[in-house]
């Protein structure tokens, strides 16, 4: 199954180490974390990378490197993360192998066509909600758009933007597989206990959404 929550450590908002944040979300049974450093140097970056490569490799959590697969396979990290000004998806899959996932952002349905059967292990949606991590965020789609790309693709798809524990419930009624969430979590007083809640959340939409699938298929069964 795929992790339903998506950690989004962005270098400009954290409030504690990120090597030891990383580490007490993996130990909260955080499965899949990214890390985003916009203005960083190159040799900063790679350095902050293989760190959290490193700590993150013995722990049951994906490290997921922000824009750059080429620092994604020097570091031995789980996976590059592009958007749609980076590399294409195919040249990031070029770059990291087979072995390492690579997920790409969209904002609309062409976007999402355009990748549905790209070389992608996951397809991020988003902005749905406003957002304030990005200085020049894209038009906020909604759920609606959640809804209307789970039509397209099987692929797991990742919501994104201003995603909160309030509105986790209904992005996942909407179709996502997982929420990737920054502010809600960095800023926190306990960002490994918000996290938890976040998990408590996505179990009880997946249950939900199980009960309902089994409920239809009474129905047509009936």
């Amino acid at each position: 199954m795929f992790p339903p929550l998506y950690a989004v450590l962005d270098e400009e908002l954290m409030q504690t180490p990120v090597v030891k944040c990383a580490k007490e979300l993996a130990a909260a049974g955080v499965e899949l974390i990214q890390y985003r450093a916009k203005n960083l140097s190159s040799r900063k970056y790679f350095e902050n990378c293989a760190t959290l490569a490193e700590a993150l490799a013995n722990r049951n959590a994906r490290f997921i490197v922000n824009d750059r697969p080429d620092i994604a396979a020097m570091v031995g990290a789980g996976g590059v993360h592009v958007g749609q000004q980076d590399l294409h998806p195919s040249d990031a899959r070029r770059i990291c192998g087979t072995g390492r996932w690579v997920g790409v952002s969209t904002h609309n349905l062409d976007q999402v066509r355009a990748v549905a059967n790209a070389p992608v292990d996951y397809i991020a949606v988003g902005p749905v909600y406003p957002t304030v991590t990005k200085k020049n965020p894209d038009p906020v789609v909604g759920p609606a758009l959640i809804r209307e790309a789970r039509k397209l693709t099987r692929k797991p798809i990742v919501a994104i933007g201003g995603i909160t524990l309030q509105r986790a419930p209904e992005v996942f009624a909407a179709g996502a597989n997982s929420v990737a969430v920054i502010r809600d979590i960095l800023e926190s007083r306990d960002p490994a206990a918000r996290a938890r809640e976040f998990l408590a959340i996505a179990a009880r939409s997946q249950n939900a959404s199980v009960t309902e699938e089994k409920s239809r298929g009474g129905k047509r069964n009936g």
